[in-house]
């Protein structure tokens, strides 16, 4: 049966963001008026969100007031991107048609964004043609413009095969390396890294909780960390994955090169988009847990929509180093009650020094400030590939019993639950793109990727996206200083007391 994540998609109807009669947050409706999304029909019920607490609060709030395995709650909205699905079709060779169960259709696609530099090509028809694809796309008369193309044998096998995997997150590590450029040219491969004794097997309709982290992009100096995500589903039928729903956080405050809006996005759409699928552009990596029962993954997912609503309602902005998309996933898990390990900070000394040497280097308050808020959060916050290793190796130590710490009642129904833990590594797509690696996880490893000479870094600059004054709430609660703002304070302080010192020096 058809599903968005956990959600029956009878439950929801497909429309845009101008929908006149959406019971939707009209914050998160303007983002989406000129895209096709799935909205909860009316009288369902919806996440909440309180209007004058910050993101941890307030879900921390609503965690203790709701045990896990209650009435899920639905997200504001699904961004779909396209109304009609073609399922099992093939793509004839000179990707004129496609072959349908229902006959054959004419075939093209989308229009490549302006300021996407990479599109599909020769290499592309040589990879999809012939295999079973699910598209997402516009049924026009006799033809289909397709804006997703996912293959459908990237699938969950009846019994993955197992691997030994050492403890810790080093081994997380290991293994998201261990192929050449991150395995953006290899199989797609599932593999079984824990199986509790005596598990059922696996079954269509099982829920799923995951993590999605997506590699360093190829052709663009500003990714090297990759990105992060939390997924939510069930396993489709003869193990598809393709109706998962991944729960992705980007900047609402500019205009993505590649057409990429935050929302829960089902995982063909999120991979598969011609213009925005992160699969077009580097590897991609999910660890997915197999649950006996759906309350934990639920509970998240409920979680989830108020940090939607908190999101779309500009309660609290994207940012790099404090709330990037690791940050805000981390920080929701955390609330939760999930004691999620902390890497700490990559170093305070080099933050330090580093805000005024860069900042008369590059003549650039911004940059200097920027990298001290980037030296002193905590790297499983900050890192994509960080949170994916250090939450992956957490939930073997948890699901195994060897926690090491008094655990949460989050924690210990996640435990109980939890049946098999599978590792999966999808491969980039072919396509005019150059090809990804893996993500980076400390500013060395940046430093190494990026070429030296600014003239030839890759970097796609892209317009702001300002947020309507009319849709702001005046209750919102204001966001709290950056620790790079009481470090210019405190180094102000410290050229104030220095000239004082030098000036009582030459008066004496």
């Amino acid at each position: 049966m058809p599903a968005y994540g956990l959600f029956p998609a009878d439950d929801f109807r497909i429309t845009t963001g101008t929908c006149p009669d959406c019971q939707g947050l009209p914050q998160a409706m303007w983002f989406f008026r000129a895209e096709t999304i799935a909205v909860p029909k009316n009288g369902l019920p919806l996440a909440g969100f309180s209007p004058t607490l910050p993101l941890p609060q307030d879900v921390a709030t609503w965690a203790k007031s709701v045990t896990p395995g209650s009435q899920p709650l639905y997200p504001p909205l699904i961004w779909v991107a396209a109304p009609d699905i073609e399922r099992g079709a093939k793509l004839v060779a000179d990707a004129s048609r496609i072959v349908t169960q229902n006959g054959t259709l004419n075939f093209s696609l989308v229009p490549q964004l302006p300021l996407n530099r990479a599109w599909f090509d020769q290499r592309s028809r040589d990879y999809f043609c012939g295999r079973p694809l699910k598209i997402r796309g516009n049924r026009e008369g006799d033809a289909f413009v397709a804006r997703t193309l996912w293959p459908e044998d990237f699938r969950l096998p009846d019994r993955a095969p197992s691997v030994v995997l050492a403890d810790g997150p080093a081994a997380i590590r290991d293994w998201l390396r261990g192929q050449p450029q991150g395995g953006a040219q290899s199989p797609f491969v599932v593999e079984s890294v824990w199986r509790r004794t005596g598990a059922a097997a696996q079954q269509a309709g099982q829920a799923v909780f995951g993590l999605m982290l997506n590699g360093a992009q190829g052709d663009d100096d500003e990714a090297h960390g990759g990105h992060f995500a939390v997924m939510t589903g069930r396993i489709g039928e003869h193990g598809a994955i393709d109706d998962w729903l991944v729960l992705n956080f980007y900047t609402l405050d500019a205009e993505s090169e590649k057409g990429i809006i935050a929302a829960p996005v089902p995982l063909d759409n999120y991979l598969g988009d011609l213009n925005s699928g992160q699969a077009w552009y580097r590897p991609s990596y999910m660890l997915v847990a197999r649950l006996r029962e759906a309350r934990t993954a639920v509970h998240v997912q409920s979680a989830f929509g108020r940090v939607y609503n908190q999101f779309y309602r500009h309660q609290f902005a994207y940012q790099h180093a404090r709330a990037n998309c690791a940050g805000i996933s981390v920080t929701t898990l955390r609330a939760l009650g999930w004691q999620v390990p902390e890497r700490g900070p990559e170093s305070w000394l080099r933050a330090v020094i580093g805000l005024p040497l860069v900042t008369i280097k590059k003549k650039s308050l911004s940059q200097g400030k920027a990298l001290f808020d980037y030296l002193t959060e905590d790297r499983t916050r900050l890192y994509p590939a960080a949170a994916f290793a250090e939450i992956a190796a957490d939930l073997r130590r948890l699901a195994a019993g060897q926690g090491g710490r008094p655990i949460s009642d989050f924690e210990r129904l996640l435990a109980e639950d939890i049946e098999e833990i599978l590792l999966v590594r999808v491969p980039q797509f072919p396509s005019s793109r150059a090809w990804g690696d893996w993500p980076v996880e400390s500013s060395g490893e940046y430093t190494a990727r990026v070429p030296k000479d600014p003239a030839a870094q890759q970097i796609v600059p892209v317009p702001a996206r300002p947020f309507p004054d009319a849709l702001r709430d005046p209750q919102s609660p204001a966001e709290s200083p950056l620790r790079s703002d009481y470090a210019v304070i405190a180094w102000g302080l410290a050229l104030l007391l220095m000239i004082l010192f030098i000036l009582r020096q030459l008066l004496a």
